[in-house]
């Protein structure tokens, strides 16, 4: 089974998302047949390269609900195990992040790039650091195990900018609007940090229809926009 995950590397629910599901995973028998691998989504496009604080920002764009918006998220990551930090996390685009994300994936394998992912999120989240700067990424490159000369050199020109545009892109054509969105199989997708248990009944769902569907004709499924409701 291969499971598709669209996320952005600021996205707090990404974060939480991507820890349910992993819960979910470790509980489904059928784990070691799963591949997992993430897909890039930027919430903020056009945010700048040149990292600022993430509260000023979240003030200036959704006022005073902010500070409430980002204590709901805190309490939900402490019983997930994630430690958020807002007070020291850093407005920035991610591009750069997702660049380095698809490196791991095409060259290292998508258990290199999952250990990637979830540095990025720490990173971004509970230690504050700059996810954008390039020496900043490289550290966390090395630390999930890829090559400190290639992951550097990547970094430094434009390699793999196209492939996460047309990814970016292909997002947009399947419909995609919000993240994290779970996709299984290029066919049935969930959307949101869901729960552990809601995970783990999809899986078991998916693994149950295709199953079914070797053994018998395929049949037709009702999907809109690259997207399906299980």
């Amino acid at each position: 089974m291969k499971v598709e995950i669209y996320s952005d590397i600021a996205c707090p629910w990404c974060y939480l998302g991507k820890r349910r599901f992993e819960q979910a995973l470790d509980r489904f028998p059928g784990k070691a047949d799963v591949e997992v691998v993430y897909r890039p989504y930027q919430l903020v496009p056009d945010a700048p390269a040149s990292a600022s604080p993430h509260r000023a920002w979240l003030a200036d764009r959704y006022g005073p609900q902010s500070v409430a918006m980002d204590d709901r998220v805190t309490e939900l990551g402490r019983a997930e195990g994630v430690a958020f930090d807002f007070d020291t996390a850093l407005h920035v685009n991610t591009f750069l992040g997702h660049r380095l994300l698809h490196l791991a994936e095409t060259e290292y394998g998508a258990p290199a790039q999952s250990r990637l992912k979830e540095l990025l999120l720490k990173a971004h989240f509970s230690d504050g650091v700059d996810v954008g700067d390039r020496a900043e990424l490289t550290e966390l490159a090395v630390a999930a195990g890829l090559d400190r000369d290639r992951a550097a050199g990547y970094l430094a020109g434009e390699e793999g900018a196209a492939e996460v545009r047309a990814r970016l892109a292909e997002a947009r054509e399947l419909g995609i609007s919000a993240v994290p969105t779970f996709v299984f199989e290029g066919r049935w997708a969930v959307q949101g940090g869901q729960e552990a248990d809601t995970f783990l009944r999809v899986l078991e769902q998916v693994a149950a229809d295709t199953a079914a569907e070797s053994a018998a004709p395929a049949e037709a499924h009702g999907c809109t926009d690259g997207a399906c409701a299980v």
